[in-house]
């Protein structure tokens, strides 16, 4: 069997745009469309000032945290049953309601503490620290099981200024 050449078309100029804007979009990864979530993934200090040290008593674990952040301009978001892991599958889940206003922000600190709406802090009670100083990926998911949230990071590729903070979104 033959086969016929087909004719040759001109791309219109739109389509042109409309085709490589399509194609950006799924080249580059897009965390704040991917997933419908009034929370997300601020930042996170993932390497607490000073020598680490995960001692309960002296330690500066409670110096590494995660920032979760309520992004809605209305709705009032309670974290109880949300999680945040890690790429090792080391997984904290809010147990208890903590109440996060439109704007409003926790950060989640390794180590010992009294947890606090009004401080916008909550523990983990567990004095190891979770992220990696090399690198690491941070997953966020609602109490359903989806995931609402998720970046990675290293040191040398997100942490310009080398303070150990990296900044996911505005």
């Amino acid at each position: 069997m033959r086969r016929t050449p087909r004719p040759r078309t001109a791309i219109s100029a739109a389509t042109a745009v409309l085709v490589t804007a399509g194609l950006t979009a799924l080249a580059a990864p897009s965390h704040a469309a991917e997933y419908s979530s009034a929370l997300k993934l601020y930042g996170v200090q993932y390497d607490a000032p000073g020598r680490d040290s995960n001692r309960c008593s002296g330690g500066n674990t409670r110096n590494e945290y995660l920032t979760v952040k309520n992004y809605s301009r209305t709705a009032t978001v309670n974290l109880r049953g949300y999680s945040v892991e890690d790429a090792a599958g080391n997984t904290f889940t809010f147990t208890r309601s903590h109440t996060l206003q439109p704007g409003d922000y926790i950060r989640l600190r390794g180590g010992n503490g009294t947890d606090s709406d009004r401080g916008n802090v909550v523990y983990r009670n567990n004095c190891n620290f979770i992220w990696n100083n090399s690198g690491d990926t941070i997953y966020l998911y609602k109490p359903s099981g989806a995931r609402a949230d998720v970046h990675s990071y290293t040191k040398s590729r997100n942490d310009r200024d080398g303070n150990g903070y990296v900044k996911f979104h505005g």
